[in-house]
């Protein structure tokens, strides 16, 4: 099984020059996204510097956002609402499930703009200890319910995130041989936990600061991620962030031209490896929600020290 390429209207239309804030029609304060970084999969196959040694080559205060777990209304409707109020791309890792349950938001995220990755089937949190079969169904049948939904397999980016960041050696062997990008994170939020939304954007901001840059890993299953969006995108207006959207090459988009040294998560040490079933973020089996997208309970998940 193989992925293509992302094909869309966007694409079509020139993908590689965003709308700016000066572009956001009847939003001149807009965020705004200030480029397009156009990756090859196969060369760069793992990302994330909560679990890889490489991650996605960001300028300082740059900042790719990325929702998983969805869609799930009303609260992926209000995500999609804030985004495009400040003409801002993002990637989503879409549940097979939900995308069966609400074809028609999936299709209004790709009208939008944004890039479209996937989640797996039913989102299990035990890849680390599913056989590798199941597991490749759960991916290939994410891919299929995502693809059904749009109608095109090409309009699928070949991007996945492990449910749970439930990293093993054997599933992103699998992932990497059907030229999929695996997508850990830089940081995270915690909005799967039940904290308000001041609390969610307090970690966002600052675990971003402390870091400079990153991928950010959010859901917009969660209330809360719903409501203190429209404050993180103004609050990462005020302070210089930029945003920044990533998509697949093709052989009408070819990638960005980049250094090995830039995708390293910390170019002033040597790379390294994690054992298998590892991962450098304790509490990572804990991120995300149950398939149906229910928020788990208060005590479900522990803080993720990043």
């Amino acid at each position: 099984m193989r992925v293509g390429p992302l094909i869309c209207l966007a694409g079509i239309l020139g993908l590689a020059a965003p709308a700016a804030a000066a572009d956001c029609p009847g939003h001149p304060d807009a965020l705004g996204t200030s480029r397009t970084l156009v990756v090859d999969p196969t060369e760069h196959p793992r990302i994330g510097s909560m679990q890889y040694h490489d991650t996605l080559p960001l300028e300082d205060h740059e900042v790719v956002l990325t929702f998983d777990d969805g869609p799930l209304p009303p609260y992926a409707n209000r995500v999609l609402q804030t985004l495009a109020s400040q003409c801002v791309k993002a990637t989503y890792f879409i549940i097979g499930q939900q995308a069966r349950e609400h074809p028609e938001i999936v299709r209004e995220i790709h009208a939008a703009g944004h890039t479209i990755g996937t989640h797996s089937q039913n989102h299990p949190l035990r890849f680390e200890r599913m056989p590798i079969e199941k597991v490749k169904a759960e991916v290939e049948d994410g891919i299929a319910s995502v693809t059904a939904a749009l109608g095109d397999p090409s309009e699928v980016a070949p991007f996945f995130r492990i449910p749970g960041l439930l990293r093993a050696e054997g599933v992103e062997t699998y992932l990497a041989s059907n030229s999929l990008m695996t997508w850990s994170a830089d940081l995270v939020a915690d909005d799967w936990r039940h904290l308000s939304a001041s609390e969610v954007l307090h970690r966002a901001l600052t675990r971003l600061e402390a870091r400079g840059k990153g991928v950010l890993l959010l859901h917009d299953i969660q209330p809360s991620t719903a409501l203190m969006l429209p404050k993180l995108l103004r609050e990462l207006k005020r302070r210089g962030y930029r945003i920044v959207q990533v998509v697949p090459a093709s052989a009408s988009q070819p990638k960005t031209p980049t250094t090995a040294d830039q995708w390293l998560s910390d170019p002033r040490r040597p790379a390294a490896r994690l054992a298998p079933g590892t991962t450098t973020a304790p509490a990572a089996q804990t991120v995300g929600a149950p398939a149906s997208g229910a928020v788990a309970p208060p005590d479900a998940a522990a803080p993720v020290n990043h």
